[in-house]
C-alpha cells in the first residue's frame, strides 16, 4: 500500500510553490490527483507509458478504456496531435481553457498505453487555476480520468478520492468542491464531421453556434450501452458512476413517475429491503421513503449537474440496495446528466 499525502490548499488563493511537491511526483511516474472545474481528475505523465499503466491499476480501469491528456498552453496541442483542423481551431478559441475534450490523430509520441491502444488522443485544457498550474510548473502533459475507483460515481470532492484512491496514489491536491460536477463534453475532430461522444457542459447547441453542423454519437442518441465497440472516448463502453445499489430511472408525465417511484418503493419496503429516491426539489414532498435525496431545482441551471455525483455516494452511505431516480432529461445540461445516470442505472429505465 502507497502512503497517500493529503495536500490541503485554497484554489483561489495558492502559490504555485505549494504544488512543488506535486510536481516532482508526476516528473517521476507517481501519481496525484488534483481539482478540476468538471470533477477531480487522477493525473500521470501522459508520454510515460509506466504511469499511465499505474493510472489504470490504480483506478482497476480496462486498458482499452482511453485517457484524457490535459495540457496548458494551446501550442501542446500540436505536439501531440497529427494534425488540428479549422473547426477545432474554432473550438479551442471559443472553449478552452474550459470542460471540452476534443479527439485528434495522434502524434508516435504519445503512447499507446495512454490512449488505449488507439491512434487518436483525446485532449483538453482545463480551466481550473489548481489544474493548470499543475500542468505548467511538472513541465508533463497529464493523463487524468476521473480520480475514482473505476464505475464508481465521480468524485466532486477531494474526501471522494480519500474514500476511492487513498493509499493507491501518492498525493490528493485537496482544492474543495468542484464547480460544474460533470466530466467534459468530448467530440472526435479526426473525421469529416465532429461527433460528440459524450455530452457535457458544452452543449451541442453551443457546439454549432461556433462551427455548424456536429452529429450526436449512435449510443447517445439510442441510450444503449455500446459493447461492441472499441471505445473511442472515456465512458463509451462500460458501466461506469454507479452507486453499490441497483439504480433505476423512471421517465414519464411527473405525477405518473412520481406514483410509480411510490409503489416501487413500497414494493421493496414490504420485502424488507432498502430502498431510496433521488427527485428535484420541486417533488420531493411528494414521495413516501425513508430515503429521499434531492438532485437540486429544475429551474437553477446546472443545479443537478453538480450534485448528482454526490447523491450517488450518499446513496451508499445510507445503505440503499434500490434506487429510484426521476428522469432529469428537461434541464439545459439533461443530455448529459441522463448519460451518466443511464450508465450508472446499466440502462435499467422504465418509460411511462
Amino acid at each position: 500500500m502507497i502512503k497517500t499525502v493529503i495536500h490541503k490548499l485554497e484554489p483561489q488563493s495558492f502559490d504555485k510553490s505549494q504544488l512543488k511537491d506535486a510536481c516532482n511526483i508526476l516528473r517521476k511516474g507517481g501519481l496525484v490527483a488534483f481539482p478540476t472545474e468538471t470533477v477531480y481528475g487522477l493525473g500521470a505523465d501522459a508520454l510515460n507509458p509506466e504511469a499511465s499503466k499505474a493510472i489504470y491499476a490504480a483506478k482497476g480501469r480496462p486498458s482499452d478504456n482511453p485517457l484524457i491528456v490535459h495540457i496548458a498552453d494551446i501550442k501542446d496541442l500540436y505536439n501531440i496531435a497529427f494534425e488540428v483542423p479549422e473547426k477545432a481551431k474554432k473550438l479551442a478559441k471559443a472553449f478552452w481553457p474550459g470542460a471540452l475534450t476534443m479527439i485528434f490523430r495522434k502524434k508516435d509520441i504519445v503512447p499507446y498505453t495512454t490512449t488505449g491502444g488507439l491512434d487518436t488522443v483525446a485532449v483538453r485544457m482545463p480551466q481550473n487555476a489548481v489544474a493548470r498550474t499543475l500542468i505548467q510548473e511538472s513541465g508533463v502533459y497529464v493523463a487524468a480520468p476521473s480520480a475514482n475507483l473505476s464505475g464508481r460515481p465521480s468524485p466532486t470532492k477531494a474526501e471522494h478520492v480519500i474514500e476511492d484512491l487513498s493509499g493507491r496514489i501518492d498525493m490528493i491536491i485537496d482544492g474543495g468542491s468542484v464547480g460544474i460536477g460533470l466530466e467534459s463534453t468530448i467530440v472526435d475532430m479526426s473525421g469529416d464531421i465532429p461527433i460528440i461522444l459524450r455530452p457535457g457542459y458544452i452543449t451541442k447547441d453551443m457546439l454549432e453556434a461556433e462551427i455548424g453542423d456536429v452529429m450526436l454519437d449512435a449510443a447517445i442518441k439510442d441510450k444503449v450501452m455500446r459493447e461492441d465497440i472499441k471505445p473511442k472516448a472515456p465512458g463509451m463502453k462500460y458501466r461506469h458512476y454507479a452507486p453499490k445499489g441497483q439504480l433505476l430511472i423512471v421517465e414519464g408525465q411527473k405525477d405518473e413517475v412520481i406514483n410509480k417511484i411510490n409503489s416501487l418503493v413500497s414494493e421493496k419496503e414490504r420485502m424488507g429491503l432498502r430502498a431510496a429516491v433521488i427527485a428535484a426539489d420541486d417533488t420531493k414532498k411528494y414521495y413516501k421513503c425513508d430515503i429521499i435525496k434531492s438532485a437540486g431545482s429544475r429551474e437553477c441551471d446546472g443545479s443537478i449537474a453538480s450534485g448528482i455525483y454526490s447523491i450517488l455516494r450518499e446513496m451508499d452511505k445510507e445503505g440503499a440496495e434500490y434506487i429510484y431516480t426521476e428522469s432529469f432529461e428537461d434541464d439545459r445540461l439533461g443530455s448529459a446528466i441522463m448519460n451518466r445516470m443511464l450508465k450508472a442505472a446499466a440502462y435499467n429505465i422504465i418509460r411511462i
